[in-house]
């Protein structure tokens, strides 16, 4: 028996329903899945390997986030006394901190507990990362392959395959710029077609990941490839708001090559070999004269 899950955003025919209930729900449910299966915008769950997998990935994000709350509360605090820490990573801000406030005894006793729970969190997040990288290699060997493109690490990576799950969901490996709402959202009307941003959907957090590899891509730190010359060429057109523009137009094609890779089991290329032209067919020859007649006319 196949079973198809709806998903419950879609279906406003049953939420928005002013006789809502389960009798109705189910029967609403019975019809759409009769005149057309994608009425229910169906979801397809992970493996559940897939599922324990993402767990390291979900709790380091949340290390992550409490760490850089602590550090930004840290330095508003010394920011509102006239100091300020230099900069520095996350990782080590602890460190240049502790060094800091040598040279101001009077804050030791109020800052120092938040520092090691900076330091905990850090080497927390260290274990996670390991496990994230033992995952790969042992049970997504495919992850490690997408690590070959520059920018994408072992947690983009994971992400990324275990968010898609199977590759052969998309027939077309751009299609999944759409499913992770990439493109822009569509309203058009007769002759009015609107321009707007992107659509948002799907997975958020693997979406920031990739445009975090794109700001990296087009930064000044960013290696020398194709994806890199053509977000450069898109931000030199100019205009309003462009370099955001170009930030998600190459965390797209990220998306898509990922994808590419994964479905053909290819390795990365920086600068990607053109096809062969064809060679341009002969000009047609014009038709030979027609030979006249070696009789004389009468």
């Amino acid at each position: 028996m196949k079973v198809t899950v709806a998903n419950a955003h879609k279906l406003r025919a049953i939420y928005q329903n002013d006789r809502k209930c389960d009798q109705l729900d189910a029967r609403m449910l019975a019809k759409l899945l009769r005149v057309d299966r994608e009425l229910l915008s169906p979801i397809e769950h992970g493996s559940e390997q897939a599922q324990k997998d993402f767990i390291a990935i979900k709790i380091r994000d949340s290390l992550v986030r409490q760490r850089v709350h602590i550090i930004a509360t840290v330095r508003g605090i010394l920011k509102s006394l006239g100091l300020r820490i230099p900069a520095t990573c996350t990782s080590s801000f602890h460190l240049k901190a502790e060094s800091f406030l040598s040279e101001h005894p009077e804050l030791e006793s109020a800052i120092t507990p938040a520092l090691r729970s900076l330091k905990s969190l850090t080497e927390q997040i260290r274990v996670y990362e390991k496990e994230i990288q033992q995952a790969a290699k042992e049970h997504h060997p495919e992850a490690v392959r997408l690590q070959q493109i520059p920018s994408i690490g072992p947690i983009t990576s994971m992400a990324f395959i275990l968010s898609i799950g199977d590759p052969k969901r998309f027939e077309d490996p751009r299609d999944v710029g759409a499913y992770l709402g990439l493109v822009p959202r569509r309203d058009q009307s007769g002759g009015t077609d609107k321009q707007l941003p992107i659509s948002k959907a799907g997975n958020r957090y693997l979406r920031c990941l990739l445009v975090q590899c794109a700001q990296y891509l087009l930064g000044h730190f960013g290696p020398e490839c194709a994806l890199r010359e053509q977000g450069l060429k898109l931000v030199a057109k100019g205009g309003r708001a462009v370099k955001k523009k170009a930030v998600i137009a190459i965390a797209r094609k990220l998306a898509v090559m990922m994808l590419a890779m994964w479905q053909k089991g290819t390795d990365y290329q920086p600068f990607p070999e053109s096809k062969k032209t064809k060679p341009a067919p002969a000009a047609n020859k014009p038709a030979p004269a027609a030979k006249t007649s070696s009789k004389r006319a009468a």
